[in-house]
């Protein structure tokens, strides 16, 4: 960010940013709130290790901004909010201590900000969150939640790649089509399932070795390296990771028809 903190926040609109560090956890936290014009701010909570704390700034800000517009086109009465905590979403030791004390910071917005499940949370994370505060949604189904909501983005995203399909080819059947997609954690996996049942040739990558070795193994598809993924020639591109993957430097290299991905901000 080349402007000052709250020169950005004013351009930007945001109405507050709270930052949190318990370092006997493991826990910096980034909570932007956008908009509350239409209730509270609705956004979920991503782990991420950032690069820097620029970064995470700025995508914390970008990803609540979005957030608002998305839950004012939903017609809900709800505004825009997000949280960023930055740690390897693969950690193990003291991720249940880490998550108590992020619901503590989430109760003390008295209700201004609703977190959620976001790339690299789990159920099991909002279910320990959600003990130390009620501003919270998407525990497992088992204990009375909503449960995870990747499923039904995945297929959204779905729904707006036969609808794109139909308006470039002049029909929805992917038979044959060749689609890259670009993350396959819980959302990339969940729209995986559609594609490959739809008779799409699937070409996959993610920058967490385990997991798509697991949906190699799982789907039969094709795996490239992180980098490889804007070279593939293909129909479809499926940006399904972070965001501002269409960017000056990959618009060149891709050699697709359609963009269409469940990734937030990807311009």
């Amino acid at each position: 960010m080349t402007l000052s903190i709250f020169d950005e926040l004013a351009t930007r609109g945001h109405e507050q940013v709270v930052v949190f560090h318990y370092p006997d956890v493991g826990l910096k936290a980034i909570i932007a709130i956008h908009s509350t014009v239409l209730g509270p701010a609705l956004g979920g909570c991503r782990l991420r290790p950032y690069e820097s704390e620029e970064q995470a700034f700025d995508d914390v800000l970008r990803l609540a901004e979005g957030m608002t517009y998305k839950s004012a086109l939903a017609g809900m009465p709800l505004g825009g909010g997000k949280a960023c905590i930055l740690v390897d979403p693969h950690f193990t030791e003291r991720r249940k201590e880490l998550f108590h004390q992020f619901g503590r910071c989430v109760e003390s917005l008295g209700g201004r900000y609703v977190t959620a499940e976001d790339m690299g949370t789990t159920e099991q994370d909002i279910q320990w969150l959600s003990e130390s505060t009620k501003h919270a949604t998407g525990r497992p189904r088992e204990v009375g939640g909503a449960g995870d909501p990747s499923p039904w983005t995945a297929l959204g995203v779905y729904q707006a790649i036969l609808a794109a399909s139909e308006r470039y080819f002049g029909g929805k059947n992917l038979a044959g089509r060749k689609i890259a997609v670009q993350g396959v954690g819980h959302v990339g996996r969940y729209l995986i399932e559609h594609l490959v049942s739809a008779g799409a040739e699937v070409v996959v990558t993610d920058t967490y070795a385990p997991t798509l070795e697991a949906v190699v193994q799982e789907f039969g598809v094709r795996a490239v390296a992180p980098e490889e993924i804007y070279d593939v020639e293909c129909d479809i591109y499926s940006p399904c990771a972070i965001g501002q993957t269409v960017n000056p430097e990959t618009v060149p290299r891709l050699q697709c028809r359609i963009i269409a991905g469940a990734a937030n901000n990807q311009l």
